[in-house]
């Protein structure tokens, strides 16, 4: 079992490279197979074992900000995971002339922005490399000036966002198009993406990498990483507040079910292992719902067929994350349970009663728990009363565990979820932010805009601002994305 005290920053690191592929349309080993031919680009190019590792950590980081910005490439395509998938295969209608390029550019800005600010973060929460950081602060510059989100010269990039840049257009176009194809968009690119130098050991050694990889898995090819540890208890948080980003309305979601699971675990006296393990479960049972556009989330009546297809599918990408990271692979399985019901009516597997264990019960007892009690597009948070009458007629109903829901109920009812949460965190929201600046906090880290908190908190919205300035400035962030990472971190909202 993945002790959540002693997790690797290195399955960290791979768990948030599964859930960037999935965000981006990709296989879900494109990043761990971009890491391995980056750290071949640098060696090949003469970098050092500190530099090659660099770019691995890079590489699997690069789409770690995927979801801070989701809700803005749904809003601007319809569909972030396929439009976000275009453009990184070249499709048709993704650059071309100046003006056509002028506009693209000016609707990625911001979200380029977010991403960056988020995916830096990130590394800086794991304890990487301070070069780590900078490269995902600038993931997206490119070596003619023309990137974003600041257009820097080449000269004032680290080196390691150019060798990740072509290492992944390497990986995706020579997947897609075939080698000797994506070595002719490779040449469109070379000398304004990246460094010509870079592309043409690209074209003289790429073909045999690629075959290398090919040949034998790049997934066991992480041993310059292996020694990558983390401080105890921040790992999985970190991964539970990505996959929450995705949606605005989710933020803090992933946090409240493992607490509300591993506080069930305990009051049914099951040992410390298995509330560790139902709590990492709980944490990363979400990782699954970023094979899901944000549109079908968002919809606010009944989802199509096709749309609640892929619902059903969200854990059994859950389920593939653990194949691909051994270290969660116990707790994964029993994440991607949290939606089975005990007559066979949940999802995906349709498992009943004798196959879910006691554990998986609790889950998913936590998970509905959670979600009646959080406000979604096509409905408002019930109260704790309400939401306790509808799992107790889901047990009436034979689909949930009487225990499990008992146990579930009593801690949660007794501290009035959200208020036993609200009460613990006064010292740390003390020592940093004012009441009100919390309070908007909370609200914007929902996805309200300004002129809505204004409104919900009887504010003007020229008050709002000065508050949320006030607030990226405390915690020395520039998106509300990041505010809303930093803030779950440090346990403000």
């Amino acid at each position: 079992m993945a002790d959540v005290s002693t997790i690797r920053v290195l399955d960290a690191v791979k768990a948030l490279a599964f859930i960037g592929d999935l965000s981006m349309g990709q296989p879900t080993d494109h990043s761990l197979r971009t890491s391995w031919l980056a750290a071949r680009l640098a060696a090949e190019a003469g970098r050092d074992d500190a530099q090659c590792r660099v770019v691995q950590e890079v590489s699997l980081l690069r789409w770690s900000g995927c979801t801070a910005n989701a809700a803005g490439f749904s809003e601007w395509l319809g569909d972030d995971i396929g439009g976000r998938a275009a453009m990184l295969a070249m499709r048709p209608g993704w650059g071309g002339e100046a003006e056509a390029q002028g506009r693209l550019d000016a609707a990625i800005q911001p979200l380029a922005q977010i991403h960056c600010e988020v995916s830096g973060e990130i590394a800086h929460m794991l304890g990487l490399d301070d070069v780590t950081q900078a490269s995902l602060r600038h993931i997206f510059e490119t070596w003619d000036g023309a990137g974003l989100p600041e257009r820097l010269d080449g000269a004032q990039v680290p080196e390691a966002v150019f060798l990740v840049a072509l290492a992944s257009d390497l990986e995706i176009l020579s997947r897609i198009y075939g080698f000797d194809a994506a070595q002719k968009l490779i040449g469109q690119k070379a000398g304004r993406h990246y460094p010509e130098a870079l592309a043409r050991l690209v074209f003289k050694r790429g073909g045999g990498w690629l075959r290398e990889l090919e040949q034998e898995s790049a997934a066991g090819r992480d041993e310059p990483l292996d020694a990558l540890l983390l401080q105890p208890g921040t790992a999985p948080e970190i991964v539970a507040d990505v996959i929450d980003l995705k949606l605005p309305w989710m933020a803090g979601y992933s946090r409240r079910v493992a607490e509300a699971a591993a506080g069930g675990c305990a009051r049914l006296g099951f040992d410390e292992e298995t509330r560790q393990r139902t709590y990492l479960a709980g944490l990363l049972h979400g990782m699954g719902r970023m094979a899901v556009s944000n549109a079908i989330w968002d919809t606010p009546g009944r989802l199509s067929p096709a749309a609640w297809e892929k619902v059903r599918l969200v854990p059994y990408w859950t389920a593939r994350a653990g194949k691909q990271i051994d270290a969660f692979a116990r707790e994964t399985e029993l994440a991607s349970q949290a939606y089975e019901r005990l007559d066979g009516t949940g999802y995906f597997r349709g498992a009943t009663g004798a196959a879910l264990g006691p554990e998986a019960r609790v889950l998913a007892a936590a998970a509905c728990w959670v979600a009646l009690c959080s406000p979604r597009p096509w409905r408002a948070a019930l109260c704790a009363d309400a939401a306790a009458i509808v799992l107790r007629d889901e047990v009436n109903a034979g689909r949930f565990d009487a225990e499990a829901v008992r146990a579930v109920l009593s801690g949660e009812l007794d501290g009035r979820e959200a208020g036993a949460a609200e009460r613990a965190r006064p010292a740390a929201r003390a020592s940093l932010l004012s009441p009100r600046e919390a309070e908007v906090l909370r609200h914007i880290s929902h996805g309200a805009s300004n002129k809505e908190v204004a409104r919900a908190l009887q504010m003007s919205p020229s008050t709002v601002r000065t508050h949320v300035e006030s607030v990226f400035r405390k915690l020395e962030c520039s998106t509300r994305a990041a505010a809303t990472l930093k803030a779950s971190t440090l346990g403000l909202i």
